[in-house]
């Protein structure tokens, strides 16, 4: 095969191929429905659940909210905002009351929002959140 510009039909096939899986990196640290920015938390309260569904010293992850509450061992609940600090990616795991982001492995406290583990630096964005009728209600901090 002679030398020169010309490109072999496989070398463009492998760039092809390698294109849409680079776009999926991408993809993951983009949230759904919104160009470029964070997915949002809530602009006005909103109704979660019935307040038995957290614990003393647990947590629960609302993921159609990007919310987690949290409750500590004295009963006082917390939430806070699941759109990591780092990256503005949707956190879509909990475990225990350790929440994890998907895009670049930052883990947060669920109790205190606080990091735990890098690449973010900021704590989670605190929202209020009160016991209503035996229900939860979470919002947009005072």
């Amino acid at each position: 095969m002679p030398a020169g510009p010309f490109t072999s039909r496989r070398t463009v096939l492998r760039g092809a191929a390698a294109v849409p899986v680079a776009g999926i990196g991408l993809a993951a640290c983009s949230a759904p429905g919104d160009e470029g920015g964070a997915a949002a938390t809530p602009t006005a309260p909103v109704d979660l659940g019935a307040e038995s569904e957290v614990s003393k010293g647990g947590a629960k992850l609302y993921r159609d909210h990007n919310v987690v509450v949290s409750r500590d061992r004295d009963g006082t609940l917390k939430a806070y905002s699941t759109i990591c600090t780092h990256a503005g990616c949707p956190i879509n795991k909990l475990q225990g009351t350790t929440l994890i982001c998907p895009c670049h492995g930052s883990r947060f406290d669920a109790v205190t929002g606080k990091v735990v583990q890098a690449p973010a630096t900021e704590p989670l964005n605190e929202l209020s959140v009160k016991s209503a009728n035996g229900r939860i209600v979470a919002g947009p901090a005072s």
